[in-house]
């Protein structure tokens, strides 16, 4: 067996292990029971609360849960959009950095509120520490405990019993905050200052080269906004280049680190909703549904870039793996790994430039990312995203049948399944159409750096990564113009918000109907033709509705190489 695929197995089977500890801890905490750490924060947790007041811990329908989302989100997109305007007045700004012009201010807010983490600046050029820290930092906890809490409320709506409640939205993210995120994150931020990434307030450094040049050095509280960037799949780089950052990525023991930390709560989800519905197989039937999909795009992924480009090999006579854009401590199976997991894991590090990847690499991608980020996904995301398809594929196989569709004995008829298609179709909503515009006005051409197929890919990627809330890009890509910031900030909030009210709402819905005891004719959900049903279900619903617009771009591109054509 090759190396790199021993590399890429051993990896998985830390990411599962350490994941199926993870669950049984989370169901502990989002139940309301003590773990070992609650002799420490429980206090925090209380005084959290009490300063929220009574309907902090006031059991919730859908509606009220979706209205203090959507009430404390639009808080926390005020706070860090004022906050990036208003740095350059601000404390903790040692290199005089100015404000964020509005648009680019309004896209940077939009990003992280949604735990999108797209970036059309350079952090260490365009950001103050304060920025960073109070506004960006804050955001990736606050922004991935919202969807941690929502497929813990959505995860009861298919369990609760009858009266409709779906717990409260107050008191599940400040336990995702406090019990989950912060703990791991301050251990992976010690790990990651032990590896060479910096954590300070000082000023840059000014350095004089072997050569005599003068050359800056970035630093800055990084290590800190890096564990909750990966732990919490947001993705926003300290530093302009991300995790191909020497200072925030510096070797290979961090590089694994952060890749596991990434897939490490969305595969947790799996094990705990087993956990919560009391049914384990079910929590495994979505695992292994979501690992085929996943193995499938990193074998993909590996074997391209190992396989590397044959004009280049034409050319040189040389044959090895891809290597452009990518870093030689790295390498193309690290590199590969990575790709798969940050677009998979709705996360948006990099450790490698996607432009450069070979056309087929992106394709997978670019799907990972277009089928809704549900190969494991975003923290929570992921799970409920995975959810919706799941409602799609038991009405499926109730028609195949002639049955009413049930899952857990909760029967999906007509409003759980147009709430589902109208959360699916936000998607090709914000990648074809707003792609399509993008591709015809000269405002959106601009942006593009290269011609041919690949032009398309990028106009593609920018759309995907945003609708689906990654954060990646192409890295050629012009993104800082205000009709993409205003353009793709439409995008993020389309994509986080069209899913997450339809599916708190089929939890509404499922939470007021009681569980029927299943019968000889129950379709079983917990099986090898489910797990097979739910992964056709995806690639068609999810895969085939992009497939026109990737056969002109990465496809014809793969096409146009293996004929010795470049543009």
């Amino acid at each position: 067996m090759p190396s790199s695929y021993l590399v890429l197995i051993l990896y998985c089977a830390a990411t599962v292990g350490l994941a199926w500890l993870l669950a049984g801890y989370m169901h502990r905490v989002f139940t309301g029971r003590r773990v070992w750490l609650s002799t420490i924060i429980s206090p925090i947790e209380r005084g959290c609360l009490a300063v929220a007041g009574p309907a902090a811990t006031r059991a919730q329908g859908w509606a009220s849960y979706a209205m203090a989302v959507l009430v404390f989100n639009m808080a926390g997109f005020a706070f860090l959009y004022v906050v990036l305007r208003l740095q350059g007045i601000l404390p903790w700004n040692p290199e005089g950095i100015r404000p964020m012009s509005a648009d680019l201010a309004f896209n940077t807010a939009v990003s992280f509120v949604t735990n999108t983490n797209w970036q059309a600046y350079s952090g260490e050029v365009q950001l103050s520490y304060l920025a960073q820290m109070v506004g960006l930092t804050a955001q990736n906890f606050v922004s991935a405990a919202t969807g941690m809490a929502v497929a813990v409320a959505v995860i009861r709506g298919f369990v609760a019993t009858g009266d409709g409640r779906i717990g409260n939205f107050w008191t599940d993210m400040t336990r995702a905050v406090l019990y989950v995120l912060l703990p791991i994150s301050i251990l992976v931020a010690i790990l990651l200052i032990w590896q060479g990434v910096p954590q300070s307030l000082g000023a840059y450094i000014r350095a004089t080269t072997l050569e005599g040049a003068s050359q800056v050095i970035a630093q800055g509280p990084a290590a800190s906004q890096i564990a909750i960037k990966q732990l919490g799949t947001n993705g926003g780089g300290f530093f302009g280049v991300n995790s191909a950052h020497p200072l925030e990525n510096p070797t290979i023991l961090s590089n694994m680190v952060q890749s596991v930390l990434i897939l490490l709560i969305p595969v947790a989800f799996c094990f705990l909703f087993g956990r919560m519905v009391q049914d384990r197989r079910q929590g495994w039937a979505i695992f292994a549904a979501m690992g085929v999909l996943f193995i499938a795009g990193l074998v993909l992924i590996n074997g391209f870039e190992q396989a590397g480009n044959p004009m280049l090999t034409d050319l040189t006579g040389i044959t090895g793996p891809n290597m452009e854009g990518k870093e030689v401590r790295f390498g193309a199976t690290l590199s590969a790994l990575w790709a798969q997991v940050t677009t998979a894991a709705s996360n948006g590090s990099v450790n490698a430039m996607h432009d450069s990847f070979m056309p087929m690499s992106g394709l997978v991608m670019l799907l990972n990312m277009q089928i809704g980020e549900v190969i494991f996904g975003g923290v929570g995301a992921g799970f409920y995203g995975m959810l919706l398809y799941v409602v799609l594929a038991v009405f499926l196989a109730g028609l195949m049948v002639g049955r009413t569709p049930e899952y857990l004995g909760k029967k999906i008829e007509g409003r759980e399944v147009t709430l589902a298609v109208l959360a699916f179709l936000s998607m090709p909503l914000g990648i074809l159409v707003f792609g399509a515009i993008s591709a015809v006005v000269p405002a959106g051409l601009a942006a593009v750096q290269d011609a041919g197929p690949h032009g398309l890919s990028e106009i593609l990627y920018a759309y995907s990564s945003a609708t689906g809330n990654n954060g990646s890009a192409f890295a050629g890509f012009g993104a800082g113009a205000p009709f993409y910031t205003t353009l793709q900030g439409i995008a993020m909030l389309l994509g986080r918000y069209a899913i997450i009210i339809p599916m708190l709402a089929i939890a509404g819905s499922l939470a007021m109907k009681r569980p029927a005891p299943a019968t000889a004719g129950t379709f079983p959900t917990h099986g090898p033709l489910f797990v097979t049903l739910l992964v056709i279900t995806v690639l068609i619903l999810g895969a085939l509705t992009f497939f026109p617009a990737l056969v002109l771009g990465p496809i014809a591109e793969h096409v146009s190489m293996l004929g010795g054509q470049s543009f």
